[in-house]
C-alpha cells in the first residue's frame, strides 16, 4: 500500500493499492475530479498506469472511496465528530488500509476501517495515535469516551504499562475541574500537545470540599469526569482524594508532570518524583478572563434579582 505523491505514478507499478486524496488524483492522473464519474475515470486512469488494484481516494470531509478494476467499491463518509488537527490523517488510513488487507478483510471492510481510524485521528491534537480499543468503539458505533477513559488506578496503570511499551509518552495533569469551562478546555489542549496520552488526576467530591469549600463541588465527581472524557485531548480520567496528586503521581509516573498558573517549577507538587525518574515538569499560564468563581459570580449577579422572596423564580 502506497500513499502517493507527486505526478509520476509510475514509479509506484507493482503496489497493490494506492492512497491518494483528492487532489493527488487530479495533479497525476491530469484528470477533473470534480464528480463522481470523472474520480472514477482519473482513478481508473491511475490503476492502468501504476497496475494497482485498488485506489481508495481520501477526500476530507468528504470521507473515503475505494475503486477497484471493476470500477466503484465503495463509499465511506467521513466520521469525524471533532475535527481538531488533520495532521497524518492520511497515514493513519494508508497504515489501517494496509494493515487489514495484509489481515486478509475484504478491500471495502478494509476501507471501513481505515475511514474510522482517520476519523479518530483528526478528533486528536497533532500527529495522534489510534489505539484498538478506540478503533473497536468506533467499529461497535459507540466512543471511547467518559465510561471508557474513567479507570481505576491498577486499571490505568496496567493500561499505561502496555502504552510505555510502544513508546509513548505519557503526560499528568490534575485538577477539581468544577463548572468546566473554554480556559480549562484551551489548558487540556495546550497539555496534551507535550505528549502522546493525556492523563487527568481528577480530585473526588470530598477533597474538592476541603480545598474549595462546603458549596463545592458544583457538580459531582461522576459527571466532572464524564465532562472530561468526552474531550478528545483527554486520554483517562483517574479519581484521587487526598489533597495533594503526590502518591498519584508516584503511581503513575509521567513523563510529563503538568501545572497551570503562575507557580515556580520548584513549586509544583511531584516534580521530584518525576524529574528523578528523567521526566520534566511544564507550567502552562491560564487563560486569562475565564475561572469558574467568575461564572458563578456571574450567574447570582444575573439571577437573583429574578428570584421572588421564596427562592423561587
Amino acid at each position: 500500500v502506497v500513499d502517493p505523491k507527486g505526478r509520476d505514478y509510475a514509479k509506484y507499478r507493482g503496489a497493490r493499492a494506492l492512497t491518494p486524496n483528492l487532489a493527488e488524483v487530479a495533479l497525476a492522473s491530469g484528470l477533473p475530479v470534480d464528480s463522481e464519474e470523472n474520480l472514477g475515470r482519473a482513478a481508473r486512469k491511475l490503476m492502468e498506469e501504476t497496475r494497482a488494484e485498488l485506489v481508495l481516494v481520501t477526500r476530507g470531509a468528504g470521507g473515503m472511496t475505494l475503486f477497484g478494476r471493476e470500477g466503484l467499491l465503495s463509499h465511506e463518509p467521513a466520521r469525524a465528530l471533532e475535527v481538531y488537527d488533520v495532521t497524518g490523517a492520511g497515514d493513519t488510513a494508508a497504515a489501517l488500509f494496509g494493515l487489514a488487507l495484509f489481515g486478509d478483510l475484504p478491500p471495502a471492510e478494509a476501507a471501513r476501517l481505515a475511514n474510522l481510524g482517520a476519523g479518530i485521528a483528526v478528533g486528536k491534537v497533532g500527529t495522534a495515535v489510534v489505539t484498538p480499543a478506540e478503533l473497536e468503539a468506533a467499529r461497535e458505533g459507540r466512543r471511547e469516551g467518559a465510561g471508557e477513559k474513567m479507570l481505576p488506578l491498577a486499571d490505568l496503570l496496567r493500561r499505561l504499562h502496555r502504552e510505555r511499551a510502544q513508546g509513548r509518552t505519557v503526560v499528568f495533569t490534575n485538577g477539581c475541574f468544577d463548572l468546566i469551562h473554554v480556559g480549562h478546555i484551551q489548558y487540556l489542549q495546550q497539555a496534551r500537545r507535550l505528549g502522546d496520552l493525556l492523563v487527568i488526576g481528577l480530585n473526588d467530591d470530598a477533597s474538592v470540599r476541603r480545598l474549595k469549600g462546603p458549596g463545592r463541588p458544583l457538580i459531582g465527581g461522576r459527571q466532572r469526569a464524564e465532562l472530561l472524557g468526552a474531550l478528545a485531548c483527554v486520554d483517562f480520567v483517574v479519581f484521587f482524594g487526598e489533597d495533594t496528586p503526590l502518591r498519584l503521581i508516584e503511581a503513575v509516573q509521567p513523563d510529563i508532570l503538568v501545572k497551570g498558573g503562575d507557580y515556580g517549577p520548584d513549586e509544583v507538587v511531584g516534580k521530584e518524583a518525576v524529574e528523578s525518574r528523567g521526566g520534566r515538569v511544564e507550567v502552562l499560564p491560564y487563560v486569562e478572563g475565564f475561572s469558574t468563581t467568575q461564572i458563578v459570580e456571574t450567574i447570582v449577579e444575573r439571577y437573583a434579582p429574578m428570584k421572588d422572596p421564596k427562592g423561587k423564580p
